[in-house]
C-alpha cells in the first residue's frame, strides 16, 4: 500500500474490529471513531467521563448514540479499563484518548491483563509524503528514549511487522544517523553496522537491512548517488529506523507541520496494537491510525 486511501480500503475490507478508547472525551478522536465507524472499519467502546463524552458529541453535533459508554472518571481507571477490555476480547484494538502515553502504556503492561509480551513496545510512525511513491515507517519518535543494540533489533522487527500488514512483504531498512560512515565517537553508526550483520547472518529477517545513511541518502536517490554510495537500500528506504527519540520525534513532526505530510501512529510489540497519535494530531491522523490498527488486529488473528 502506497496511500492512505489504500489503507482505509483494505481496512474496509477487513474490519470491522472494536476500538477501546482510553479517556475518550476529546473531539478529535471523537470525530475519528465516527469516521471509522461510518467507513465501516471500526465501532468503538468510549471509556472515560461520559457526561464530558456527551457534552462534547452534542457541542459539536455528533451522533454517539451507537457507541457503548463506559463511565469512569479517573483516568488512569479509564486506561486500565480499556486495556481490560482487549484482555477480555471485547475488543481488539486500545486507543489513547486525552491522556499521557505513560498512563495508558502502564496499563497495557500491567501483568493482570496478559497483553505484555517478551517483546520491546515501540512506535511506528506511518507517513506519506509529497510526491514519493512509498510510506515511510518511522521509528521511534514517542517511546524508545535511546535505544542501544538489542533495542534496535527488537524495533525492526516491530516495524517490519506493520510494514507487512500494510502489503510490503521485504521491506528495506535504513539505519538513519547524523552521516553514512562508520564513526567510532558515533554509536548510532556502530549500531548500524551491527544490525547489517545480523540481517546478513539471518539473525534479523524479512527484511533488508542498511547504513549507516544521513537521512538524505536514505531516501533520495539523487543525493545518494551524489555521494557515491551504491547500496540498494540507500534512495529507496522505506522504514527509517532513527536513532534516538528526539530524532524520530523532531522527523515525525517536520513531516505534519512542514511538509503537510499525512501520519498515523500505532505502538507495536504487545498482544492487541495500540492506536497513539500526538495530542495535536488531527481527527485524519487518528482515523488513517485507527485503519492501521485494525489491518494488524486482523493480521493477528490470521496467525
Amino acid at each position: 500500500m502506497k496511500k492512505f486511501e489504500e489503507i482505509i480500503k483494505t481496512a474496509q475490507v477487513k474490519g470491522p474490529k472494536t476500538i477501546a478508547v482510553a479517556v475518550a472525551q476529546d473531539l478529535e478522536v471523537l470525530l475519528a471513531v465516527k469516521n471509522a465507524k461510518e467507513l465501516g472499519i471500526a465501532d468503538a467502546i468510549l471509556v472515560g467521563d461520559s457526561a464530558a463524552i456527551r457534552r462534547i458529541a452534542q457541542e459539536n453535533q455528533l451522533a454517539i448514540e451507537s457507541f457503548r459508554l463506559v463511565d469512569v472518571k479517573d483516568n488512569v481507571e479509564a486506561c486500565r479499563t480499556a486495556v481490560k477490555l482487549v484482555a477480555e476480547d471485547e475488543a481488539q484494538v486500545v486507543m489513547k484518548g486525552l491522556i499521557d502515553t505513560s498512563v495508558l502504556l502502564k496499563a497495557v503492561l500491567d501483568k493482570e491483563f496478559g497483553l505484555r509480551t517478551e517483546n520491546v513496545l515501540s512506535h511506528v510512525a506511518v507517513a506519506d509524503v509529497g510526491d514519493y511513491d512509498r510510506l515511510f515507517y518511522i521509528s521511534d519518535a514517542a517511546m524508545n528514549i535511546a535505544p542501544d543494540l538489542a533495542d534496535k533489533k527488537q524495533i525492526i522487527e516491530n516495524v517490519v511487522r506493520v510494514a507487512n500488514a500494510l502489503g510490503n512483504a521485504n521491506p528495506k531498512v535504513a539505519c538513519v544517523c547524523a552521516v553514512e560512515k562508520v564513526n567510532p565517537k558515533m554509536q548510532a553508526t556502530l549500531d548500524a553496522t551491527e544490525l547489517v550483520k545480523m540481517n546478513q547472518a539471518g539473525e534479523l529477517t524479512g527484511c533488508v537491512v542498511a547504513g549507516p545513511f544521513a537521512l538524505d541518502n536514505a531516501v533520495s536517490i539523487e543525493a545518494a548517488k551524489h555521494k557515491g554510495i551504491t547500496d540498494p537500500v540507500a534512495g529507496n528506504a522505506d522504514i527509517l529506523l532513527m536513532p534516538s527519540i528526539e530524532a524520530g520525534n523532531m522527523l515525525y513532526k517536520s513531516i505534519v507541520f512542514f511538509a503537510k505530510g499525512k501520519i498515523a501512529g500505532i505502538v507495536v510489540g504487545a498482544k492487541a496494537p495500540i492506536v497513539l497519535t500526538s495530542r495535536a494530531d488531527s481527527d485524519i491522523a487518528k482515523l488513517n491510525s485507527i485503519a492501521i490498527g485494525i489491518l494488524l488486529a486482523s493480521k493477528n488473528e490470521a496467525v
